[in-house]
């Protein structure tokens, strides 16, 4: 079994796209969670499955003395993490991209006041294999910052003559997800995960991307890209037409762009502390 099976989409332009538009939706309301930790200071953090650096660099323009180790197992999301940084000359020597396996870290025990991982756990499967990876390498004391998506928290209008498109995620993406031996639903089954690996104070917080406190642009970005880097094995696994998937997906942009419609994605985020 692969541990990345989705390896061709998550390494396709429309991925990177993808992860800008998510990081303008998602990171506003997102980082006032990483007050909680009261971090500070010449700390080391971990952020796994970091793509294109988006979050790896605002983490590390947040935290101005932490230095930053930002993973991913495709090296050209990692090329365009690290021409990203080019940009930012003062944080070059707090900042470090390299290729690594999730699953099999390549750190010591206890080596990370704070372990990231955002938008991963619903793109691999045995996602408890891999949290228990992260778990390892963070440090008594330390947390853990989990963003799991979950394809079921996706809520769209009902127009007569258009999809039902809160059916589609539950009969096109969440299928197709299993097909590949991913969970979908991962997201609400996150916090029960982090619990059993034995983390305390976990917690459940949910960002909200919605029509309402994101720019309608930036939404209807995130559809596009899952359409232009989805549309053909969600099609293939569910054994629909291309075309009747695109449909789906230009409707839900439609939506989006129409100021008489709402559209609303929870996203659920754990975070927990390891004991000690």
């Amino acid at each position: 079994m692969s541990t990345n099976p989705q390896a061709a989409q998550m390494g396709d332009e429309s991925m990177a796209r993808n992860l800008g538009f998510q990081a303008r939706a998602i990171w506003p309301a997102e980082q006032r969670l990483f007050e909680r930790y009261e971090l500070a200071g010449a700390f080391r953090a971990l952020d796994v499955g970091c793509g294109t650096g988006e979050i790896t660099i605002r983490l590390a323009q947040r935290y101005p003395d932490a230095k930053l180790e930002g993973i991913d197992i495709l090296p050209g999301n990692l090329a365009i993490a690290e021409a990203r940084l080019t940009a930012f000359p003062d944080l070059a020597s707090r900042v470090r991209f390299r290729e690594a396996d999730a699953f099999a870290l390549e750190y010591g025990n206890d080596s990370f006041e704070l372990v990231v991982c955002r938008h991963v756990s619903q793109a691999v499967p045995d996602f408890p294999r891999m949290l228990a990876e992260l778990c390892r390498v963070i440090r008594p004391g330390g947390y853990l910052h989990l963003l799991s998506e979950d394809y079921g928290m996706l809520h769209m209008p009902l127009v007569p003559g258009r999809p039902n498109l809160d059916r589609f995620w539950v009969d096109v993406a969440l299928p197709y997800l299993t097909s590949i031996q991913c969970d979908g639903r991962v997201g609400r089954h996150s916090l029960g995960l982090v619990r059993a690996c034995g983390l305390t104070d976990a917690r459940v917080d949910f960002v909200t991307v919605d029509t309402e406190r994101v720019p309608r642009e930036v939404l209807a970005g995130i559809f596009q890209a899952w359409r232009d880097g989805y549309t053909e094995p969600l099609a293939t696994a569910t054994e629909r037409s291309p075309a009747e998937v695109r449909e789906c997906f230009q409707a839900m942009i439609d939506f989006v762009n129409d100021p008489a419609q709402y559209v609303l994605w929870q996203l659920p985020i754990i975070t927990a502390q390891k004991p000690g």
